[in-house]
């Protein structure tokens, strides 16, 4: 390999966990950043070693990436057991490759720190800002619609995403990112630079400094990862309007860290915590403005003593040591508790007996009309037949409906994809209607936007109560009464569970097998229940 023994003796060897791959859009810069990581390792006395994962990209993978999340977390875990590593920098930013790595690495309890990729530049299309994923679905609708041409279609399509990096608007990706620091295991300020502005390599390389310093404190995610910075976290993706993705991440990622993390934290912190980011999908800008705003250390700032400003961080400060001199420059993208966007309620938790175990939605994306609503169902029994029958002139459905997907959970999609916002039929599109109540076992980008009840737990191909439901029964959502019921006798409910009959698993073998055997339901996390928890693992032995 072409070291002496004096490069590498005596040094604390990082292992940078890196998810570059040629079909991961978001993560196309990491080849450059790794160098820039090394660049920092060595000149603090370190021994950098770059250790490839598996990448998690979230536009090609199929049926998703949710499915594969733990199975990242895994190697990530064994890469750093299985070699001589004694400290880690994960690099990541999209959706499922944050949560993975971090995941990973709090399990092993090796000195961590986190790089995020950063968000792409603005977008843009006839003058027209452009956010990735929230005007993806927008201008779709106006295709089907038939409001703009497939040639502006196409025009959207190149110019939405034009650099190096993740999700400019507040998607799953800048939710976990955000998070994460807010946790405490990056860099004070690092998820809010843009990918391609040069601020992006200093910190990569400032990451890699840091690293080498934790390895001599002996500064662990055990000693950082507590129920505080948790609630810190969760109180951040809150203050953003982040992903409702983030409530399923943050419990697996707790759950590692053997730290209690439920949804019903998540109710209590949003009751109190007001929504101050103005991003796309429930506000104006996109994260590009965010980060000039003064980004995420002006925003905790903003929050106050929502957080709790004693919990330690990687660089061996508190949270408010490191947020106590930062400033805002634009009080709209950035408000304060006082002009919030919302005073509070960015996420809310539902429950009824059509979700025993919990369902979510995020209020501040859905047509305030729709948060109280009963309407009849129209139940699709699959994505398969809710494609083949959305658009068809003949579906019993109008702007009332309720639209309910099912068997798109952990078990039924498998892998609970991303396929929560339903399309509005063609037929009420062209009445103007852009919103209506749509209800399902699956996720839904954190890009997206409507009146989307996610996670209903458990799932449908479990059996669940939305395995029960029948075209024309009578849904009823109360957001501020935190309910969702099917308006059905539990005697009938009874005789239709009596009739029901458990689908076959969707795999036999592989690891598609092993994940049908182990994974928990959407309000535990979606984790395998042989890796929740933090028992220690023996070190392997060598010989």
């Amino acid at each position: 390999m072409g070291f002496d023994a004096n490069d590498y003796a005596g040094k604390p060897v990082i292992g940078i966990i890196n998810t570059w791959s040629d079909i991961n859009p978001c993560h196309t810069h990491f080849k450059q950043r790794a160098d820039d990581i090394k660049r920092g390792i060595w000149s603090s006395g370190g021994f950098p070693v770059e250790l490839p994962a598996m990448t998690l990209s979230e536009p090609f993978q199929k049926p998703t990436t949710m499915l594969y999340r733990n199975l990242l977390a895994m190697e990530a875990e064994e890469l750093l057991r299985s070699y001589p590593i004694d400290g880690a920098v994960l690099m990541g930013g999209c959706d499922k490759t944050t949560p993975g790595l971090i995941m990973g690495a709090t399990s092993m309890d090796l000195p961590l720190l986190f790089m995020p990729a950063g968000p792409m530049l603005r977008g843009n299309w006839g003058g027209a800002t452009l956010g990735s994923g929230s005007d993806s679905w927008k201008y779709w609708a106006e295709l089907r619609a038939g409001a703009i041409t497939e040639q502006d279609w196409q025009e959207i399509e190149g110019g939405i995403a034009r650099s190096p990096g993740h999700c400019m608007t507040m998607g799953t990706a800048s939710t976990m990112t955000s998070a994460v620091e807010a946790l405490g295991v990056t860099l004070p300020g690092a998820a809010s630079i843009p990918a391609a502005d040069s601020r992006h390599a200093v910190m990569a390389a400032n990451t890699g400094r840091r690293i080498v310093e934790m390895v001599w404190e002996d500064l662990r995610p055990s000693t950082l990862l507590t129920k505080a910075s948790f609630d810190n976290a969760v109180t951040t993706v809150l203050a953003l309007g982040g992903s409702t993705n983030a409530i399923i991440h943050l419990i697996a990622m707790a759950g590692r860290a053997g730290v209690a993390l439920s949804l019903d934290d998540f109710e209590v912190l949003a009751r109190r915590t007001p929504l101050l980011a103005n991003i796309r999908p429930s506000g104006a800008y996109l994260m590009e403005d965010f980060f000039y705003a003064g980004g995420l250390r002006a925003l905790l700032r903003n929050l106050g003593d929502l957080l709790d400003t004693k919990a330690l961080t990687s660089n061996g400060k508190t949270l408010g040591e490191n947020i106590e001199n930062a400033k805002v420059f634009n009080d709209d993208v950035i408000r304060s508790r006082e002009t919030a966007l919302v005073a509070s309620d960015t996420l809310a938790v539902l429950r009824g007996n059509l979700a025993p175990d919990g369902a979510v939605i995020k209020p501040p994306a859905a047509e305030p009309r729709l948060l109280k609503h009963a309407g009849p169902a129209v139940v699709f029994d699959d994505y398969n037949d809710m494609a083949a029958r959305i658009d068809d002139p003949d579906l019993d459905a109008d702007e009332n409906s309720v639209l309910v997907l099912r068997n798109a959970g952990p078990l039924g999609g498998p892998g609970m994809p991303e396929w929560g916002q339903l399309p509005i039929p063609k037929k009420i599109l062209a009445k103007g209607v852009r919103d209506m109540v749509r209800i399902s076992d699956a996720r839904m980008s954190g890009t997206s936007y409507g009146t989307c009840v996610l996670h209903v737990a458990p799932e449908s191909y479990a059996g669940g109560p939305l395995a029960l439901v029948h075209n024309g029964d009578i849904i009823e959502l109360d957001v501020a009464e935190r309910r969702l019921t099917l308006a059905v006798s539990d005697d009938e409910l009874a005789r239709r569970r009596a009739s029901w009959e458990p689908p076959p698993p969707r795999y036999v073998r592989g690891y598609g097998s092993l994940y049908l055997s182990h994974i928990s339901q959407a309000n535990d996390g979606c984790d395998f229940d042989f890796l929740e928890g933090s028992a220690p693992t023996p070190e392997p032995e060598i010989h």
